[in-house]
């Protein structure tokens, strides 16, 4: 019932920035929350930031103060800004988002971030 596209992933250099955008289609609606999650090789796939239908976000200690995660509900976007960059934030990038009455989630299908040192 939701749908999202990813995209913005690429190769960057240490120290940079990158934008990474997730536009969401369907019962957008009823998403109570969106984020973005991240998996490198041989990890556990883990929440880098949140943002809920009332503006709360949450980040994870290590992007805590280089991330950002904001919406922009006219174009039914989500975007996460990648500030100075470390290798240790090189993984696949996934959208996620929460919706309807039974909290069902959806994925985007990814997006690679690969931070060169």
């Amino acid at each position: 019932q939701v749908q999202l596209v990813e995209s913005g992933g690429g190769l960057v250099q240490a120290g940079g920035s990158l934008r990474l955008s997730c536009a969401a289609s369907g019962m957008i609606f009823s998403i109570s929350t969106m984020g973005w999650y991240r998996q490198a090789p041989g990890k556990q796939r883990e929440l880098v930031a949140s943002i809920t239908y009332a503006g709360s976000t949450n980040y994870a200690e290590s992007v805590k103060g280089r991330f950002t995660i904001s919406r922009d509900n006219a174009k039914n976007t989500v975007y996460l800004q990648m500030n100075s960059l470390k290798s240790e934030d090189t993984a696949v990038y996934y959208c996620n988002a929460r919706y309807g009455r039974w909290d069902r989630d959806s994925w985007g299908q990814g997006t690679q971030v690969t931070v060169s040192s």
